[in-house]
């Protein structure tokens, strides 16, 4: 995994509360990736909404952003032991993506694909209720390839491996089946608050 950026400090004591054990808090936004950072165009960018292997709705890029779009600031924590507090991000909720699909979660276990062949498992339960979004815009403008654009997945309550970069689709699963990170000695859930990085944790 590559870091730059990061130039981590104690937290002051009024927001000491909103760092997990172990962070350290960062003003900067470290770029991290598994490997090079692909370019995707708006023209061949899609995302597609699976029930393992059988596709049930996919979108275009123009389709996807007529969809209602939803602002959120949110604190966001790096399994590389950095934090950041109130990003804002702009995006569809999965729960937008379900009701536009008309469906409801058919397993209660997902992974989400990329287009660099990254995947990351995510629970049904951590995508839903307002918890997660599909972002395409963050502080106001769009994402950046560096940090996932055109679109990234965001589950900020988890360790942010698991807001998995230039997202290209959820696939349900029956079973909580590890992806990329967790395969390599990764947590297979990830909860920053239980300092969940690593298998045994």
């Amino acid at each position: 995994m590559v870091t730059r950026g990061f130039t981590g400090r104690r937290p002051a004591s009024e927001v000491a509360d909103r760092i997990p054990p172990g962070q350290s808090l960062t003003a900067d936004f470290p770029v991290l990736s598994a490997g090079p950072t692909p370019r995707v165009s708006l023209e061949d960018w899609s995302f597609t909404l699976k029930v393992g292997p059988r596709p049930v709705k996919r979108w275009t890029w123009e389709a996807f952003n007529a969809l209602p779009q939803t602002s959120v600031t949110r604190d966001i924590h790096c399994v590389t032991k950095w934090s950041k507090l109130d990003t804002p991000w702009q995006g569809v909720l999965v729960d937008d993506l379900l009701t536009d699909a008309g469906i409801e979660p058919p397993t209660p276990f997902t992974l989400a694909h990329s287009f660099d062949g990254y995947a990351t498992n995510v629970p049904v339960a951590d995508l839903v209720g307002g918890r997660a979004m599909v972002a395409t815009h963050y502080d106001g403008r769009p994402l950046t390839p560096d940090h996932g654009g055109p679109a990234r997945l965001l589950v900020p309550h988890l360790y942010f491996w698991k807001s998995a970069k230039w997202i290209n689709g959820l696939q349900f699963t029956e079973r909580d089946e590890p992806g990329f990170w967790e395969l390599r000695g990764y947590h297979i859930y990830g909860d920053p608050w239980r300092e969940q990085r690593f298998s045994g944790d």
